[in-house]
């Protein structure tokens, strides 16, 4: 991980949810607090279980988060993008990383400490609103996660992940839409509650249906209205 003494504009944290709101006076204090790291694919930034002592944001680049259990098995919990915040709750509750975060791709990451964190909330509140937002948010992610995992079969979760994949992470190329991050048939996997076996199964057979395409773990969603009609059919 190499980190950066180089200033940061306060224009780049405009677009962040955790600064949404500030005037540029205000983004301009929270840039001057700020460390700027440059993470090259694969690279830790912290791991699971490792003291809580920054709050970080992404600039560039996708994060993964994943939790083990103490039988090694791993689960993706969600892939953090360009202006999200990540490892921030763990400064409020038992002060330890409760996942991993791993660079899926060259990535850039600012992060502050948490006396500069507090000292930030404490001169501009609607920092704190926005945490309280983004938690509420994430809440309601996992929420709806564990709807589908007890109501949903596997297909229609392997839909519904896809399509939100496309509406966060999605470009448009040639041939669809581009998940612009590599994404293994193991992530999907995890992320829809299936085994490996299931998930290749299903998702050669969408490939072969001209529903996606796959290219070195980028895979591209050819025909959305197909996947949308899977992620809303009820019937089994």
């Amino acid at each position: 991980m190499g980190r950066s003494t180089a200033a940061l504009a306060p224009e780049a944290l405009a677009g962040m949810e955790l600064f949404l709101g500030l005037a540029t006076p205000a983004l301009a204090e929270v840039a001057a607090h700020a460390r700027l790291s440059h993470l090259a694919k694969n690279a830790t930034v912290f791991e699971q279980g490792q003291p809580a002592d920054r709050c970080h944001a992404l600039l560039m680049g996708r994060v993964r988060i994943t939790q083990s259990d103490q039988d090694g098995a791993q689960l993706v919990v969600r892939f953090v993008g360009p202006g999200e915040m990540f490892g921030t709750v763990a400064l409020f509750t038992d002060r330890a990383y409760p996942a991993e975060a791993v660079a899926v791709t060259d990535s850039i990451e600012i992060s502050w400490t948490e006396a500069a964190l507090l000292g930030l909330i404490a001169r501009h509140p609607q920092i704190a609103v926005n945490i309280l937002r983004v938690v509420g948010a994430r809440l309601r992610e996992v929420q709806e996660r564990l709807r589908e995992l007890a109501t949903q079969r596997v297909e229609r979760r392997i839909a519904n992940f896809l399509l939100r994949l496309a509406t966060r992470a999605g470009q448009m190329a040639r041939a669809g839409t581009l998940i612009d991050f590599p994404v293994t048939r193991k992530d999907v996997a995890e992320m829809c509650g299936a085994t490996l076996h299931t998930v290749s199964r299903i998702l050669t057979a969408w490939e072969k249906a001209g529903l996606l395409a796959t290219d070195h773990r980028r895979i591209t969603i050819r025909d959305p209205a197909a996947l949308q009609r899977i992620a809303e059919d009820p019937l089994d």
